[in-house]
């Protein structure tokens, strides 16, 4: 079949704008932010935010700019919407093991009663038992207990007086101690000295006297100690007596306003019988003291800083389930921390420095992260991995342990955690989780792909359309027109490079209707038209052509080496793609061909010096086999020919050259030569069909621009596989060149059709009579060239042969 040449309408798609309904898309209702064409993404996920079981947390592929966290951040609103309220997370303090905190759910909004309550009650605790024990009440009955052991230790003291009386020692009370002095018999006191000069016999008698003393004196303690005892345990009953009312009073209340029917009841009952317990066992630093005793007043603080409650989730006010996006998913930020103070030269902290992270946050809920944030911290991957194991969290903050200086180190209970994650990563890294953490993968059961383009309709275009209204209400930028709009709908197909297909990265979209919008309002308009939307796109395009634009500049002034007419041997021009990430285009690169007699068969150049990638060294083996099988009939082949890409240096990648490669080849085998003013790009299989390939729009924009500074006489164009027709999607400049008959777009099926447009010669059929391919035919050509280079060959040998 020969060669087709396209017509201008076959260039682009373009789109009415009357079909889309609307003049411009204030028109359109405002609502939610549409799925375009991801009906397979918004099933999946649908499915798994509903999924309650375990291990069906979702993993969403896609490019970014797809939408996938905003449609994703959308669909975890309306499923939370419809979720209970979780309930709130507090910590407290345990009195049997402070290091240890306990935790207590509690139904939204009771956690912050039950913080306002304690400190109701750390308030009237503070100001009521001073009060109370200030009292008359509290002051007669402590007099009387005063008086009672003052009678019963007078008493003892009477007895132990009169006892050293009896042994000639005086007996007095001094701060506290008992001191007692040796009399003479005038009963004066005798000092140290008078009492050395004694007699030894009467030395001897006082030396008895006074064991017998300290002997009564330590009887005399053994009895007032308890007689101590009992007055500071009457003292602490009636303290506790007077406060045991007030406290019951206070805590019942506390009971009271909270709801029975919480889960942690039984724990949060038992918490409040052991505030009320401790408060009664240090009921006496309520008492009120010296003003000036810091001492007192600091140990008060600190019983009543265990009464506090640290709410470290609070839901008070929440509808339905949290939905937390964590976009900064540090160890601390996504578990939770506990923090620390230095307090001569050691870490403390207690349970109300104990601090929630997203995960706590989002329980009962919803939590997005981000995998590549997750990877770049390997602690909080492998705790994250722990966590998804279990369904427990333990907050602790990592490294304590290694700090400087010693720590006061904390184990805050552990609580269960039922939140549905949503993890957000790209399809490599989807597929690579898979293979390096299948335990990990196992964790996200629920896989929400979405597409990198979708087919066009008119559902998706009408989404379109309201994705751009939903987009200027969001940031208040001006409507588009109905014109402009179709101008976005053509840049998403061009975007795609396809005119059956819309690309689905909707940030492209997003990116030019902002750049459009402002264009609009520097000339004050009301709405943004289609030349703002095509000015748009000159800027866009001028702020990154800067590399194309020297390229350009470098085949027109001379530096590289393309010829754009006449008729040459073993040359051609190839179509290439560049691509910066931000930016791609195409430009020509002249391929090359030389042929021998010879045994080495076809020699990659680039690959020869290692600047090929795999794909195009893959194109060349595939080339190679396809001439073998051209000229099977006299093989073995006796050539040796080379193939380069002239002028690159830079290294060649891909197998949309194989075609231009073949025909460069063939040319310098046959000799024929190959028009100058066509560019050729096409992959070519092993059975000679051409295969569509990548980035046609940019490849004949590229040669169409060089042409077009040339100057274009009507001969140049382009010859592309004909199943890259769908793909077109040209600017409307190289449309109207060709529609004027200026330039030219060919394509073709099988290697013979564009070789016989680039030669103006038959391709070439096998001959049953004879079995070779027509004389006159490209391949006859090459036919006689090889076996002429067989024949050259044998009379090599038979010369090295005659020499030996």
């Amino acid at each position: 079949m020969p060669t087709a040449r396209l017509a201008a309408a076959e260039l682009r798609l373009t789109i009415d704008p009357a079909s889309l309904g609307f003049t411009d898309t204030s028109e359109l209702a405002p609502g939610p932010l549409p799925w375009i064409g991801q009906e397979r993404a918004e099933t999946a996920a649908r499915f798994g935010l509903a999924m309650d079981q375990p291990d069906y947390n979702l993993f969403v592929l896609g490019e970014v700019g797809s939408g996938r966290s905003s449609l994703l951040c959308q669909a975890m609103g309306a499923a939370a919407a419809g979720r209970p309220v979780p309930p709130d997370l507090c910590y407290l303090y345990n009195f049997d093991a402070p290091e240890r905190p306990r935790a207590l759910r509690m139904p939204a909004g009771q956690g912050r009663e039950l913080r306002q309550s304690m400190a109701r009650l750390c308030k009237t605790l503070e100001s009521e038992i001073p009060q109370r024990l200030a009292g008359p009440e509290f002051k007669s009955e402590r007099e009387r207990i005063e008086k009672a052991h003052a009678a019963e230790e007078a008493r003892a003291f009477a007895e132990l007086s009169a006892f050293a009386e009896a042994r000639s020692f005086a007996l007095r009370r001094d701060e506290g101690n008992l001191v007692f002095t040796l009399r003479g018999e005038a009963g004066q006191a005798l000092t140290e000295q008078q009492a050395m000069d004694l007699p030894l016999p009467r030395r001897a008698e006082f030396d008895r006297a006074e064991q017998e003393l300290r002997a009564e004196i330590s009887h005399f303690l053994d009895r007032t100690r308890p007689l101590e005892r009992a007055r500071v345990e009457a003292l602490e009953a009636l303290r506790r007596q007077l406060v045991k009312p007030l406290l019951e009073r206070e805590l019942q209340e506390i009971r009271v306003g909270l709801k029975k029917h919480i889960k942690d009841a039984v724990k949060l009952g038992a918490y409040l019988d052991q505030v009320g317990r401790d408060v009664l066992g240090n009921v006496e630093l309520f008492e009120a003291g010296d003003p000036e005793d810091e001492t007192g007043e600091d140990a008060l603080a600190s019983v009543l800083a265990r009464y506090r409650v640290n709410l470290v989730v609070d839901n008070d006010g929440l509808a339905g389930a949290p939905v937390i996006v964590e976009d900064n998913p540090l160890f601390r930020m996504l578990f939770g921390s506990v923090e620390y103070q230095t307090d001569e030269d050691v870490l403390v902290t207690d349970f109300s420095r104990i601090r929630a992270g997203s995960l706590l946050k989002a329980h009962g809920g919803f939590l997005m992260l981000h995998l590549h944030d997750l990877l770049g911290d390997p602690l909080v991957w492998e705790k994250l991995r722990r966590f998804l194991r279990s369904g427990r969290l333990q907050i602790e903050e990592p490294g304590t342990a290694h700090a400087p200086l010693a720590a006061v180190l904390l184990e805050p209970e552990a609580v269960d955690v039922e939140v549905k994650i949503v993890l957000i990563g790209s399809v490599e890294q989807y597929y690579e989780l898979q293979e390096a953490d299948p335990e990990f993968a196992r964790h996200f059961r629920v896989k929400v792909d979405f597409a990198e383009s979708v087919p066009a309709s008119d559902a998706t275009r009408q989404a379109a359309a309201a994705f751009v209204a939903h987009s200027c209400t969001r940031m208040g930028l001006p409507h588009f027109s109905a014109p402009a709009v179709a101008r976005l709908l053509e840049d998403a197909h061009r975007a795609a490079d396809d005119q059956t297909r819309q690309s689905a990265t909707f940030l492209r979209s997003e990116a030019l209707a902002m750049e459009s919008a402002a264009l609009c309002q520097a000339r004050a308009g009301r709405v943004v038209d289609l030349g703002d939307v095509e000015a748009a796109l000159r800027a866009r395009q001028l702020r990154h052509d800067y590399p194309e634009q020297r390229l350009q500049e470098a085949i027109a002034e001379g530096e590289r080496l393309i010829a754009l007419k006449g008729a040459h041997v073993g040359r051609l021009n190839g179509l290439t793609q560049v691509d910066l990430g931000d930016y791609r285009f195409g430009f020509p690169v002249r391929v090359s061909s030389r042929t021998f007699a010879g045994h080495e068969g076809v020699l990659n150049i680039e690959r020869e010096v290692e600047m090929s990638g795999p794909i195009h060294d893959k194109g060349v083996l595939i080339l190679h086999s396809y001439l073998s099988a051209l000229f099977a009939h006299i093989a073995p082949l006796a050539l040796t020919a080379s193939i380069v890409f002239e002028q690159e240096y830079e290294g060649v990648e891909g197998d949309s050259a194989s075609c231009a490669e073949l025909y460069a080849l063939l040319s310098a085998l046959s000799g024929v030569p190959l028009s100058q003013g066509l560019a050729v790009t096409g992959a070519l299989n092993q059975h000679g069909e051409v295969l569509p390939v990548g980035g046609i729009n940019e490849k004949i924009e590229g040669y169409f621009r060089i042409c077009e500074k040339a100057g274009l006489d009507g001969q140049q164009g382009v010859l592309i596989p004909a199943l890259n027709r769908r793909h077109l999607m040209l600017d409307q400049d190289v449309a109207e060149a060709v529609a004027q008959g200026l330039f030219h777009i060919h394509t073709m099926q099988q290697v013979g059709e564009g070789l016989e447009l680039l030669t103006g010669l038959p391709w070439g059929e096998i001959d049953p009579l004879s079995g070779g391919y027509a004389p006159h035919s490209v391949l006859g050509l090459a036919q006689a060239a090889l076996q002429a280079y067989r024949r050259a060959c044998r009379r090599a040998a038979r010369g090295r042969a005659g020499r030996r």
